[in-house]
């Protein structure tokens, strides 16, 4: 069956168990159908196993030729000198270590910072194995081998970023996309639709569950694909909506069928992914090991008071202290500002709660006018639940009456505000990477609400967190916030900070543009 070009479908409603429900996706005539066919085929299929390692290898045989420029650039290829040889090992070299490192399977989602570390390794290692061959071919290592080795780095990875952002523009536009069915209308099940339709960038788009007993729409908070029949219609259900993505949920079924289910699937040709049991204990250093035939999974949990985390408190106050020092130009100028914009203190300070529960003074550059007839003293956010949303959307912004001053608008909006908080890890009441700290009346609300809410507090908060970094700032769902707060605990890791500070940074350049 042709892919689905998920950007353009209707829906209709059909009663499910006595309720109304959206019906699966239908695809609906567009005149750009054999383009985004095309670009289906490109950027999910098949095409997509094709199309990376030919642009690597070209863009590889474009770095080696670049390199060997100096000797007569395109045309040395053809009679390259006995010394240079090795170098044109080069690229399929890289190619057959990318291969074997994994760095051409789909991922749901892969941040360009994922794959650094792995193409980094992997052209070094290359560059080393033809820096040898030419040692044992000619007792020398190849002339123009360093710059051979930096042109391939930057050549390949030009290309991973662009057909990244290529392929994270179509998804976000819903220009490509695969259809998945969902095993289970649980809970988690809905959860994980959801999930998907609010997040394009993953590049799956629910058309429907396969339930034998799915619990009501009230019960499981909100489900807007149908149930699509029993895991006994996954052959004509796949058939007619040209699925080949299934996701295991939570379900009422039994393994032994669930087995059989995973096993059809895979003859008919249906990627298979389960969310497992005791999901929110699982970790990137799960082990793996077998008794007999039986797997048994082990897990290592993160201690928030051992040595790793002890290096990475003593890390932040010395980076806390150098960004000081460094940033000290742009903190005076924008105490400057506040005290000129308006009349009162330049810093603001909040109650937040913060490792352990236990309550600080949050220091942010003040972004509002005093209040009138209000002690500045007074002004630290109290009564804020007056402007509580409601409903799943946690606090922030401007809450009641807008009193920012320019200056204050423009420090919001580039972060600016923020940088007070430096002090606050200077002085080991904060991180610079954790999750953002509550007021006490909302975390007091929070905790009976929000499942595993109180989690988050087992380590330090911080100036930005895993779940800033992917949009949840603000007036977002508290819900998402919390559970990729409890991720960024359970994975944590120093390369895990490294990457949140530098989407940091290039979240701060996008939002100053």
């Amino acid at each position: 069956m042709a892919p689905t070009n998920i950007s353009q479908q209707t829906s209709t409603a059909v009663p499910l168990h006595g309720e109304w429900t959206r019906a699966a996706p239908q695809p609906r005539p567009l005149g750009g159908r054999r383009f985004n066919g095309t670009l289906q085929w490109a950027l999910e299929g098949h095409g997509w196993s094709i199309l990376c390692p030919a642009l690597d290898f070209l863009l590889l045989w474009v770095a080696v030729t670049l390199a060997l420029g100096g000797s007569g650039g395109v045309a040395a290829l053809s009679h390259v000198d006995p010394v240079q040889a090795p170098l044109l090992a080069l690229p399929p070299m890289v190619i057959v270590l990318f291969y074997l490192r994994g760095l051409y399977r789909t991922r749901l989602r892969a941040l360009v910072l994922d794959g650094v570390v792995p193409v980094v390794s992997a052209v070094s290692i290359a560059a080393m194995t033809v820096a040898m061959i030419g040692i044992f071919a000619n007792e020398v290592i190849p002339d123009h081998f360093v710059r051979a080795w930096l042109f391939s780095l930057l050549a390949v990875g030009f290309g991973r970023v662009v057909l990244s952002l290529i392929k994270t523009a179509a998804r976000a536009r819903r220009l490509v996309a695969k259809p998945v069915l969902i095993m289970g209308a649980g809970v988690v099940g809905a959860q994980v639709a959801r999930r998907l339709e609010t997040h394009p960038e993953y590049g799956l788009v629910p058309v429907g569950f396969l339930d034998e007993d799915p619990r009501s729409i009230a019960e499981v908070g909100g489900r807007d694909v149908p149930v699509l029949g029993t895991i006994e219609d996954l052959d004509e259900t796949a058939e007619k909506t040209g699925v080949k993505n299934l996701i295991v949920a939570f379900s009422s079924v039994a393994d032994k069928r669930v087995s059989r289910l995973i096993q059809r699937c895979q003859e008919l040709g249906i990627e298979v992914s389960v969310v497992p049991r005791m999901f929110d204990t699982i970790n990137n250093r799960v082990g793996y090991d077998t008794v007999g035939g039986l797997p048994l999974m082990s897990f290592t949990s993160v201690d928030p008071r051992g040595v790793q985390f002890a290096l990475k408190h003593g890390l932040d106050r010395v980076l806390a202290l150098g960004f000081l020092v460094l940033l000290s130009p742009v903190l005076i100028l924008s105490a400057l500002a506040v005290q000129l914009s308006s009349r009162g203190p330049v810093l603001f300070r909040q109650r937040r709660v913060g490792r352990d529960g236990k309550p600080f003074d949050l220091y942010k550059f003040r972004s509002m006018r005093l209040a009138a007839g209000q002690p500045p003293a007074e002004q630290n956010g109290s009564g804020a639940l007056e402007f509580l949303l409601g409903g799943d959307t946690a606090p922030g912004g401007v809450e009641g009456q807008d009193r920012r001053t320019a200056i204050g608008r423009f420090l919001r909006r580039s972060s600016l505000d923020e940088l007070p908080q430096l002090l606050n890890v200077l002085k080991g009441e904060m991180s610079l990477i954790g999750p953002r700290p509550e007021r006490p009346e909302f975390v007091e609300l929070f905790a009976s609400d929000i499942t595993r809410y109180g989690d988050r507090h087992r380590v330090k908060s911080g100036i930005t967190g895993w779940a800033q970094v992917h949009g949840l700032r603000g007036q977002t769902s508290l819900a998402e916030r919390v559970e990729w707060d409890n991720y960024y605990i359970a994975h944590w890791s120093l390369g895990l900070d490294v990457k949140i500070l530098a989407l940091t940074l290039a979240a701060l350049f996008h939002n100053a543009e």
